[in-house]
């Protein structure tokens, strides 16, 4: 007779079971205490007298070694620790066990019990690829933010960090997560985290070796007073952003870092046993950039055999250290790569093949489809015993799998998605699993998420002020783990039923909800269909128009819309909608701020201002608060990069404009100057792409939407004498389908959906667009027929590389402003620096179209970099005019 009772999968349980033929004896608590690999369990009996005797065994759980010695007369604790490996192994040790009992006779056998109980666990099998690192209520970017400041030391920063990784493993553990990531928590990006692990440091932050430092770590990250940043760009299709690896022929690789061995014992000392994760020694190569001495012949994948070196010591640090799997993530391999590109995994993985020897490896893919010949590549690698798939983005994906799938390898199916923060259709995953299971087996099967949890918001239960039924649709990156388990357990046999009863009720729910459609907006988004939508005069002539209503100089100087965000003005935002003080009391306050940066930019003289946007929270967020079908959450923060975090609306239902949005602030402002006052508006790509939108109908018909919502807004402008409105798209390049195959259809919806939105106005009012922070010269040919008027672009942190463009003969007719200084720095550019900028750009485009301005808006800077830097970009603008006057 036996019985097992498991209370908790993640921590610590209770079996009670007996054993062994004839004699009384008194009966004990076995503890199970149960780690991803690891399995601990405890028993003792005591038999009437004699002497004792303890045993320790050492067992594999795939040969399912069970046994037991069988003494007369004697005391007998055994304890058996079952884990996954290859051999077995015994050693002997003590055993101690609290006083509990009661008089039991019987007869059974413990290996069936035991066996029952492995079978549970072993089929089990959740992972979850990464997890936001921030906090639930942004505690990190307060945290980075004060020690920039000077206000806390090093220390208080990592004894925040610390709390949080803590947090992070102990509830992946608590919800029963066999495969826990380690090393995805980062104080700014985890490829910076690589860079520093590869010592790859460019020369000019003057780093002499050893162990990097805050110090030399953020001068990388952000510059400092004498070195700009490293560039940073678009995390693939996501508004995530990480540092650029500047990489050359004679960078001297060192093992500099530490960081991933640290946190995996941090974790192991917490009694979490972690899957360490390194970003994949191709991918990162392929992320990275020739450094600007690199002759164009290099080739970053030549430094491959320079730092697998790297590599390997890190492996074997975290082999000693007593990892049994280790989690590589190449989401490279999703891209259209070529022949030498594929063969660099297979060099790779070979070249790290003897280090990983007795350790599990997975390689985790994600974000999109892979190719045939990327699957193909990826299978055949050596050493490597599972991969992890986007199985929410990749239904190609699964068709490959199921045409063929390695015997021996483990599948990491990503069937939640960790992209958005809509409820998983539990029914709908379990039977994708169920047909997976057939394919690879079941003991091979792990229920993951589509990619890492760091592109959705933390937790769903600090928000208190989301109605029931709206709550009840979504699930952020702490319930995605829950589903990841349910579905793990249902897998298993153990099926939660009233879980998934009441995930399907809330799916059904969502279907039938009357403030999901809007009958009236869908016609009006299907009409949209019969037409482009072009302006009817060209580009010139518009331009010609305009000059002369605007008269504005050659090299005319503008900022890209927002001004610093001070305390002050946060905390009266916060007030008003806290209700503590009343509208006319914010209203003056709103106005006040605004009559203040209009004064500092007439007093820099710049040439066409903007308001600064004291009374937006985000450039998104703003908008779809006065949108129908968005709801907003408390604390759905998201990191974009470093200690920038955004909280992205959620589009549930049909968009549309109930009234205007922006008009009464851009008409306040203009009031107050005669000079040209841009009406600032974000564009329909940008707030789709920087929203969580609905996924039950095309993104295309929801980008429809809100463009006649913003086309409202752009003739309401119009009609109250805002002659320059800026219509921001910097999301549009950023949500460039990853595979080639697909751009075409993106980008004709994406720039249709631009063009709705200023159609109508007329030839003198003077359309600006703005991108920001993603490779752009791909894009180009759309960007041109986009047909704005002026276009103010990123280019200063990514070394210019948008200059090269026109260097190859692109021609562009509109107005352009490339930024001419990074505003994500705190460094301050001097007034030589910019008039270099603009005579690069002068040698490959017309003084007549070229505008001067930042790289993006001010909103994170303070007033004391603010100033100064824009009075140099003045200083620059008029210096360089003086040149071009006095050549002619």
């Amino acid at each position: 007779m036996h019985r097992i009772s498991l209370t908790s999968l993640a921590h610590f349980s209770l079996v009670s079971f007996s054993s062994f033929n004839h004699h009384q004896f008194r009966h004990r608590f076995v503890a199970v205490s149960v780690r991803r690999f690891r399995l601990d369990v405890e028993f003792g009996v005591e038999f009437g007298g004699g002497s004792m005797r303890f045993n320790v065994f050492l067992l594999d759980l795939d040969l399912m070694i069970v046994d037991v010695f069988r003494v007369g007369s004697v005391a007998i604790d055994v304890r058996m620790d079952l884990i996954s490996g290859s051999d077995a192994k015994c050693w002997f040790g003590f055993v101690w066990f609290c006083g509990f009992g009661y008089e039991w006779e019987n007869s059974t056998n413990l290996v069936p019990a035991v066996k029952s109980m492995i079978s549970l666990l072993r089929t089990m099998s959740s992972h979850i690829v990464g997890y936001p690192r921030m906090g639930p209520k942004r505690e990190l970017k307060f945290a980075l933010e004060s020690f920039w400041d000077g206000k806390s030391s090093a220390e208080e920063l990592q004894k925040v960090a610390t709390g949080l990784r803590s947090d992070i493993w102990k509830q992946m553990a608590d919800a029963g997560t066999k495969y826990i990531p380690s090393n995805t928590f980062s104080y700014y990006d985890q490829v910076l985290d690589t860079t520093a692990m590869l010592g790859a440091v460019p020369p000019r932050y003057g780093w002499s070796g050893g162990e990097i430092g805050f110090d030399v770590y953020f001068s990388m990250a952000r510059g400092n007073a004498t070195v700009p940043a490293m560039e940073m760009t678009k995390w693939f299709d996501t508004n995530y952003h990480y540092i650029v690896p500047e990489l050359g022929p004679d960078v001297n690789f060192t093992y500099a870092s530490h960081k991933a061995v640290d946190e995996y014992k941090e974790a192991k000392a917490l009694g979490v046993d972690t899957v360490p994760v390194l970003v994949g020694p191709v991918s990162y190569l392929l992320l990275s950039k020739p450094a600007k001495e690199a002759e164009k012949s290099f080739s970053l994948l030549s430094l491959l055999d320079k730092i697998l070196p790297i590599y390997n010591e890190a492996i074997s640090e975290l082999k000693a250290a007593g990892a049994s799997w280790i989690q590589f993530d190449e989401p490279k391999l999703i891209m259209d790569l070529d022949s030498e590109e594929l063969k660099a995994f297979t060099s790779a993985y070979s070249g790290l093949e003897s280090s990983l020897s007795g350790l599990n490896v997975l390689i985790e893919t994600y974000f999109a489809d892979i190719t045939e010949e990327a699957y193909k590549t990826l299978t055949s690698l050596k050493g490597v015993s599972g991969f992890g798939f986007d199985l929410v983005r990749g239904a190609k994906t699964l068709e490959l799998i199921k045409a063929g799938f390695p015997s021996d390898k483990y599948l990491f199916a990503g069937v939640v998605d960790g992209r958005n923060i809509w409820a998983n259709d539990l029914a709908a995953s379990n039977d994708t699993l169920q047909s997976l299971e057939g394919i690879v087996g079941k003991d091979k099967l792990v229920v993951s998420t589509s990619c890492s949890l760091l592109h959705t918001a933390v937790d769903l239960v600090n928000e208190t002020k989301l109605d029931k039924e709206l709550k009840s649709w979504l699930a952020f990156a702490a319930q995605k783990v829950v589903e990841v388990n349910a579905l793990a357990k249902a897998l298993s046999g153990q099926k939660d039923e009233a879980f998934f009863s009441e995930n399907a009720a809330a799916h059904a729910s969502r279907k039938s909800s009357p403030r999901v459609t809007n009958e009236a907006v869908q016609k009006a988004a299907a009409a949209l269909k019969g037409s482009d939508h072009r302006r009817a005069t060209n580009v010139s002539a518009r331009l010609e128009a305009q000059q002369k209503k605007l008269n504005l100089p050659v090299l005319p100087t503008t900022t890209i819309g927002s001004f610093p965000q001070t305390i002050e003005l946060r905390k009266v935002r916060r007030e008003y909608k806290a209700k503590k003080v009343s509208e006319n009391e914010y209203v003056a306050a709103i106005k006040e701020e605004i009559k203040k940066v209009v004064q500092l930019q007439e007093e820099l003289d710049i040439d066409v201002l903007v308001h600064g946007e004291p009374e937006r929270n985000d450039m998104v967020e703003y908008f779809g608060e006065q949108l129908s079908g968005f709801a907003f959450t408390a604390n759905g923060w998201v990191q974009s990069y470093g200690s920038r975090c955004v909280k992205p609306p959620i589009i549930y239902g049909d968009v549309s404009r109930p009234k205007p949005m922006t008009v009464f602030w851009s008409t306040a402002a203009q009031e107050l100057t005669k000079r040209p006052m841009k009406g600032m508006l974000t564009g329909p790509v940008t707030i789709l792409n920087w929203s969580f939108v609905r996924n039950d109908q095309p993104r295309s018909e929801t980008c429809f939407q809100i463009a006649l919502a913003i086309k409202d807004e752009v003739e309401d402008l119009e009609k109250a004498g805002i002659t320059v409105i800026q219509i921001d798209e910097a999301a549009l390049r950023e949500g460039l389908p990853l595979r080639k195959s697909e751009h075409a259809h993106y980008l004709a919806w994406a720039v249709h959906s631009f063009r709705i939105t200023n159609s109508g106005v007329e030839d003198t009012t003077q359309i600006h667009t703005h991108m920001c922070y993603s490779h752009f010269n791909d894009i180009i040919h759309s960007i041109i027929d986009m047909d704005a008027d002026v276009i103010t672009i990123e280019n200063s942190r990514s070394d210019e590389k948008l200059l090269s463009v026109f260097r190859e003969g692109v021609k562009y007719g509109a107005g352009i402003g490339p930024g001419v200084y990074d505003i994500h720095s705190p460094r301050i550019p001097s007034t030589e620096e910019i008039v270099d900028r603009v005579t690069k750009m002068l040698a490959v485009l017309e003084s007549h179209v070229l505008w001067v301005n930042p790289d993006c808006g001010l909103k994170t800077r303070k007033y004391s970099e603010v100033k100064p830097a824009l009075s140099n970009m003045v200083a620059a603008a008029k210096a360089i005019r003086t040149q071009l006057a006095s050549a002619k």
